[in-house]
């Protein structure tokens, strides 16, 4: 009797055991991946982090550390950057830099030749000029600007990548890679994640995005598409697009401007005149494989014009959001079966470019 009841406690003790283990397995099962969020400040703007996976917050941490190693090789306002180094010798020497800014510059360059000098990376002695979202922003003379327009000219940037060296061949002509430098840095923390085995994550530097990965239960990342109506400390968006890999990227008139004698000037500034560019657009969204070439082309494309612009995209096989001062929204064909109108004041023209 004593042994039957002892027998009868042990297996009792082996089935709680058992529940035990299975319950664990089974809260496990539900539970939500493993993820890190952070917010830091680089390139001038807010960088907003979600990583998932058991290196979640590891890759985090790589991916700033990336970023901000990359805003030490390419800012202009950096004193021992790259892009400095490479405007004070402005109309001399060859310099030497690092071959991730060489490979920038490149890609900076293809896009103004592809886009006709719409987008330009010698922007800098004009757009230094207007200051927008700086201490001293103001309405430039026309003076002024057509003084420093001539040394506006992406065809006397040259780069060689093989060496990693860059020249400009007149003196006072200057780099800004503000236009292309957040979606470079998506493209640096999307390596990182990789790299440091996270599962998943997604990036925003500003108007650009990053996503890598596959989300867990399967479904494509949901990329909001922001109204350029709405404010900055109240932001709503319009629309959604669906992206399972890539990169997005904004320009819009909405994120550095100021008003002067009732007229408001934005920081979308047109190479070619020295002014913001005027037509119809508000703002330009595009998607492709590549973080620096979908921030340049959304710049290039705002400059060209809808019409214009969607050739350019063509040219990359990238996706464009157009969209105009009567709210309206173009989308090329390839945006089609990815993006959703969620609000009904704006008007959807498919196929439209």
């Amino acid at each position: 009797m004593y042994k039957e009841k002892k027998l009868a406690y042990l297996l009792f003790a082996v089935l709680i055991v058992v529940i035990a283990v299975l319950a664990c397995i089974l809260i496990k099962s539900n539970q939500k991946p493993v993820s890190y969020e952070c917010t830091n400040y680089a390139m001038g703007t807010y960088v907003q982090q979600t990583v998932y996976g058991k290196n979640s917050q590891q890759a985090a941490k790589a991916a700033a550390q990336k970023i901000g190693e990359l805003e030490n090789l390419i800012s202009w306002r950096r004193s021992d950057s790259d892009i400095t180094k490479l405007n004070q010798a402005s109309g001399s020497d060859w310099v030497s830099i690092d071959p991730k800014t060489a490979a920038i510059l490149q890609k900076s360059l293809d896009v103004a030749d592809k886009s006709y000098g719409a987008f330009d990376p010698t922007i800098l002695p004009v757009s230094s000029l207007w200051d927008f979202g700086g201490e001293n922003q103001h309405l430039p003379s026309k003076k002024e600007i057509q003084k420093y327009l001539k040394y506006v000219n992406y065809k006397e940037l040259r780069v060689n990548t093989q060496e990693s060296t860059a020249s400009l061949k007149r003196h006072y002509m200057a780099v800004d890679l503000g236009a292309v430098g957040k979606g470079a840095a998506c493209d640096e923390a999307v390596a990182a994640y990789e790299q440091a085995g996270a599962d998943s994550g997604i990036i925003a530097v500003g108007g650009s995005i990053g996503v890598f990965g596959t989300k867990k239960d399967g479904t494509p990342w949901n990329i909001a598409v922001r109204d350029p109506h709405s404010s900055e400390t109240q932001s709503a968006s319009l629309g959604a697009i669906d992206l399972r890999s890539g990169y997005v990227s904004t320009s819009g008139t909405y994120e550095k401007y100021f008003t002067k004698n009732g007229v408001t000037y934005h920081h979308l500034l047109n190479p070619k005149t020295g002014y913001p560019e005027n037509n119809s657009l508000v703002s330009v969204t595009v998607v492709c494989d590549n973080g620096a070439l979908s921030d340049a082309l959304s710049t290039a494309c705002f400059v060209l014009g809808r019409e214009k612009g969607a050739e350019l995209l063509k040219k990359y096989n990238a996706g464009g959001i157009f969209i105009t001062t009567d709210d309206k929204i173009y989308l090329t064909k390839n945006m089609e079966n990815t993006f959703t109108l969620s609000d009904r004041k704006y008007s959807l023209v498919k196929s439209g470019v």
